[in-house]
């Protein structure tokens, strides 16, 4: 490009007037960067779409004179043009649980291995206006497919406004046959969680529970009932928490007062760390006096006093499996709804032992 030709263009883009002046000029168009280059229009924007069939020297060139003009490709514009966005929607209830977190994660790792940015909408508060108000942003985001990371109840009662076209997976619900869930097998973790304490020669097993209207809580919840129940064991009274320590502790508190509790299965770790403090303030040693079993397996579980042991959750592989389906479904391929559930697997360490001998074996 000569010095002439760069003043011809400069003169071009500010289009000559007092604009100009206010610093003001307009945008460096494909047909510059054509003119540019000595291509035509056509070849700019196979290159910018990444067409294969552009000789190499012509595609150096044309990427040349974009570098040189600072010529940025309207992505959007594209994106209309191919009927697709290359973008995933992420709603999802909370950032601060670990494993919402861990698949967030997982899912932007995967979907921009893919060639898809993830646009994120968290919700303030588990609101069903809430919930319609990020469907409704969504659509006006542009996206090709949308993972739902929320409770039961709120997408029972909302029905998505999304074009057709918007495929959508759902992670930590249960969604009938209309859509496809990607989930932890919740049930299985929480039976062998309970199967574990019971082998060890507890009489029974105490549960502090996450929040009422978890879907994740209340399956760990059903399945620890059950566990008991197939083994003829006494269901002791339940106890909730909300996720957190401080409900962890509370609740440790009441448990450390029953005598006849040896063995607890804690809904997630973060509890668990409350409940073993409660034990430990009020002399109930762990695990020599009292087991404890968490949920999650978080980084921090194994520097618990004592190392916790706890139910596994693959979140990476949940945030994957939901990729995944996304994009088969962005293929055409046809995703069944139902539910794919991930394995979890018991992590034992040093927060369960053997019953203490005087009430082993007591129902």
């Amino acid at each position: 490009m000569t010095e002439k030709d760069t003043a011809a263009l400069a003169k071009t883009a500010d289009g000559g007037d007092r604009r100009a002046a206010k610093g003001r000029q307009r945008r460096v168009s494909m047909a510059d960067v054509a003119r540019v280059a000595g291509v035509s229009s056509q070849t700019v924007s196979r290159v910018s779409n990444g067409d294969p069939a552009v000789i190499e020297n012509t595609r150096q060139r044309v990427l040349d004179a974009m570098k040189e003009l600072g010529y940025r490709p309207n992505s959007a514009a594209r994106a209309l043009k191919r009927g697709d966005f290359r973008t995933i929607g992420v709603i999802t209830m909370s950032l601060s649980s670990t494993g919402n977190v861990r698949t967030l994660e997982a899912i932007a790792s995967c979907a921009s291995r893919a060639g898809y940015a993830v646009t994120l909408i968290p919700l303030d508060a588990p609101t069903q206006d809430n919930v319609r108000g990020a469907f409704t942003r969504l659509d006006e985001l542009a996206v090709d497919a949308v993972v739902l990371i929320m409770e039961v109840h709120l997408l029972d009662t909302t029905s998505p406004a999304l074009p057709p076209h918007v495929k959508v997976v759902v992670v930590d619900s249960d969604a009938g046959d209309r859509f496809h869930v990607v989930d932890t097998d919740q049930q299985g973790g929480a039976r062998t969680a309970v199967r574990h304490l019971l082998e060890l020669g507890h009489a029974t097993v105490w549960h502090l529970a996450g929040p009422e209207e978890s879907f994740a809580a209340g399956r760990r919840e059903v399945a620890w009932e059950a566990a008991l129940r197939e083994e003829g064991r006494e269901v002791p009274p339940l106890l909730r928490g909300d996720w957190t320590p401080e409900s962890g502790y509370e609740a440790g508190l009441r448990l450390a007062e029953e005598p006849d509790c040896t063995a607890v299965f804690v809904a997630n770790d973060q509890m668990a760390l409350g409940v073993l403090r409660a034990l430990h303030e009020r002399g109930r040693r762990v695990p020599e006096e009292v087991s404890v079993v968490g949920f999650d397996d978080i980084a921090e579980a194994a520097s618990f006093i004592p190392p916790l042991t706890t139910v596994h959750q693959d979140f990476a592989k949940v945030g994957e499996l939901c990729v995944d389906a996304v994009l088969r479904e962005l293929r055409g391929e046809t995703v069944e709804g139902g539910t794919t559930l991930v394995p979890t697997r018991l992590v034992v360490r040093r927060s369960t032992a053997a019953c203490p001998p005087d009430t082993a074996g007591k129902r």
